[in-house]
Order: C-alpha cells, then sequence, then structure tokens
C-alpha cells in the first residue's frame, strides 16, 4: 500500500528542485499556451465552479486542464470523457469502464454541457475522487494527478511518467497500457508538472495552497451562483432513498441545473 503523505512529500521534493528539458520547452509552452486560452480556462473554470456549488472541493482549473492534455489532448477535443478520453457520446471501455454515454443537450452552453457532465462523473464519482481531494499544496496537487493515472510508479518507487515526463526526475518506464507496465518505455507526452511550470509563467492567478489541508482557488476565479429550483414534493412527504441512490439522485438533479 501506498504512503500517500510520503508521496506527497516527494513529490514536492520533485516540484521544488525539477529542471525542464531544454529541448522541449518550447512544446511545453505551445501546450501551456493552449490550454490557458480564455476559452479553454472558461471550460476548467465552470467545472470548478459546479463542483464548489454543490459542496465538493473545488479542484483548480489548471489542475483539470493538465488531466485533460494528458488524457486526450486537451483542447479543442471537447468531445472526449475526462476519466480516460473515451468518446462522450459511448460508454467508456477503459479506466474507469462504464461511464457515459454524455450527450449534448437542447440549449446547452459553455456552463452546461455534456463535456462538463462527464467532467463532473470523473472528478466525483471515479477514484482517486479529486472533489474529495483536501491538499492543493505543489506535492498534494501532483499526487492527485500521480494517484489519477495509478499509482503503480509509486508502488515500483519510481517518478510518475504521467507527472514528471519531460523533466530530470524521469528517465524510463511507463505503462503502455492499462495494467501494463514496461521499465524500457519512455514516455514521450508532456507530463503534468512542466505543463504546469510553463502555465504558471503565462497566467498568473495559478496559485497552489502555501500548506497540505488548505485549497486555494485563484482570485480571478468566477464562482457561479445559481438560485435553487422550488422542491417538487415536500420534505415531509418524500420518499425515502436507499443509500448510495441519494448521491445518484443529487448528481443528476445538479446536473439538469
Amino acid at each position: 500500500m501506498t504512503d500517500i503523505p510520503a508521496l506527497i512529500k516527494k513529490n514536492q521534493e520533485r516540484w521544488d528542485n525539477v529542471k525542464l528539458d531544454a529541448a522541449r520547452v518550447p512544446k511545453f509552452d505551445s501546450t501551456a499556451q493552449r490550454l490557458c486560452q480564455p476559452a479553454s480556462k472558461g471550460q476548467f473554470q465552470a467545472v470548478t465552479s459546479r463542483l464548489q456549488l454543490a459542496g465538493y472541493q473545488p479542484v483548480p482549473w489548471f489542475a483539470i486542464a493538465v488531466i485533460a492534455e494528458r488524457e486526450y489532448g486537451g483542447p479543442p477535443h471537447w468531445d472526449k470523457n475526462l476519466g480516460q478520453g473515451d468518446p462522450l457520446s459511448e460508454i467508456s471501455r477503459h479506466d474507469p469502464a462504464g461511464r457515459g454515454p454524455f450527450l449534448d443537450h437542447p440549449g446547452d452552453n459553455n456552463l452546461n454541457n455534456a463535456w462538463l457532465r462527464g467532467a463532473l462523473d470523473a472528478l466525483i464519482s471515479c477514484p482517486p475522487h479529486a472533489a474529495l481531494w483536501h491538499d492543493w499544496t505543489p506535492g498534494g496537487a501532483l499526487t492527485l494527478l500521480e494517484e489519477y493515472n495509478g499509482l503503480g510508479y509509486a508502488i515500483r518507487g519510481v517518478p510518475s511518467a504521467y507527472v514528471w515526463s519531460g523533466t530530470d526526475q524521469y528517465t524510463s518506464g511507463k505503462f503502455v497500457a492499462d495494467h501494463v507496465y514496461r521499465d524500457s518505455a519512455v514516455d514521450v507526452q508532456e507530463g503534468c508538472a512542466p505543463i504546469l511550470k510553463r502555465m504558471q509563467l503565462l497566467d498568473k492567478s495559478i496559485q497552489f495552497a502555501g500548506s497540505p489541508g488548505i485549497v486555494v482557488v485563484p482570485p480571478s476565479h468566477p464562482v457561479i451562483v445559481v438560485p435553487p429550483k422550488p422542491a417538487t414534493v415536500p420534505p415531509s412527504t418524500k420518499p425515502a432513498v436507499a443509500q448510495g441512490g441519494l448521491v445518484q439522485e443529487l448528481l443528476d438533479a445538479f446536473w439538469r441545473l
């Protein structure tokens, strides 16, 4: 079993000492610019706002952005599931499997659409349940991102390719498919850490928490307030909901907002 506090500390040390591969910096910058452009940022911020509105931890928009980039190449691909990169319009086949489909609805907009519904499902209902994560320090955020991809690297005592590819913290070793690891394989995708480093240079609103347990939401982040809808069933007569069903009922109502 992975010692998560120790992994947070280790990832913090890696973040503090990381050096980017100079030859790949232009690619990191291109990706960072694409993720930080207003249209993309607005979509990611909408997810953060909906989580916050529903009482979950407000996963920072920039964390959602690098997940999207690693899972399916990020924007402008808004037809992919944040959970694993499978098509939103189909039931997912890769881990987490069996999610969706998430379909477009009449009247959808950037605050309520198939991609956003899929993202909420991935962050709330699927491991590692990012919407319940409390530590958004650099070490905590990077550990959550590592968990998002799986702790197979940590179990082997090596840096996660998903997080550290493109830096001096990573040399080789990669999961080439779900649960299939090869020591000699080298991840050529940009890792989450170098992308975040370059995003911070472009967007000063990107802030991490200063100490474990404190969540920092960038001050420029808009909080969207949706007035509650009137109850259709009086509280005293509403039938009981079985344990586990209540969460789904709330999510169904939430996504219809």
